[in-house]
């Protein structure tokens, strides 16, 4: 591998070990095939990282359920040749909907669960084991559910395609709250 393939398939290592997403090889993986001018087989991968097949093929396996590696044929070959994805829009999406999507609706859905709870409280006069202040949780719980009903809003726009700014996060936030003090 020459110098300056080595640096960025090193620097990829590292930024793809602390991203909580990927693993070390899996990076160094990747940022060996975006730097290829052609689809690389298990075998060069496995020797240009020196690493043993097996455990390549296993991170390969992951990168491909993230779309960040597609599996190419190659005409007159038997073995299977991979490439780097290039349409880092696309990545990001794939990330967000995989990654945080279900994080963001779980939390919403605890909002409300929670919510839900406060108005039966209200409307039965049980208290709360310890007392909560019911004025404060609810408008603590609404701005959470707000901003959190803005990420997953976002979410769904670059799923789309659609620009994600703090602009339209902050404009989603005021009509949240307008539709739910309504």
């Amino acid at each position: 591998m020459d110098r300056i393939t080595g640096i960025f398939v090193d620097g990829m290592g590292t930024a793809a070990a602390t991203s909580g997403i990927l693993t070390q090889l899996q990076g160094r993986i990747f940022g060996l095939l975006y730097l290829q001018p052609r689809p690389l087989s298990l075998d060069e991968i496995t020797e240009q990282l020196q690493q043993s097949k097996s455990n390549v093929s296993v991170q390969i396996r992951g990168l491909l359920e993230w779309q960040l590696v597609k599996q190419v044929r190659i005409s007159g070959s038997r073995k299977d040749h991979y490439e780097s994805a290039s349409d880092f829009w696309r990545v990001m999406q794939e990330v967000m909907e995989r990654r945080f999507r279900w994080n963001l609706r779980q939390v919403l859905a605890t909002a409300d669960e929670t919510l839900q709870a406060l108005g039966v409280e209200a409307a039965t006069g049980v208290d709360a084991e310890p007392p909560v202040d019911d004025a404060v949780a609810r408008e603590r719980i609404v701005a959470l559910r707000a901003f959190f009903g803005a990420l997953d809003a976002g979410v769904s726009g670059m799923s789309r395609g659609e620009v994600f700014v703090p602009d339209s996060v902050r404009k989603t936030l005021v009509r949240i709250a307008v539709e739910g003090s309504g």
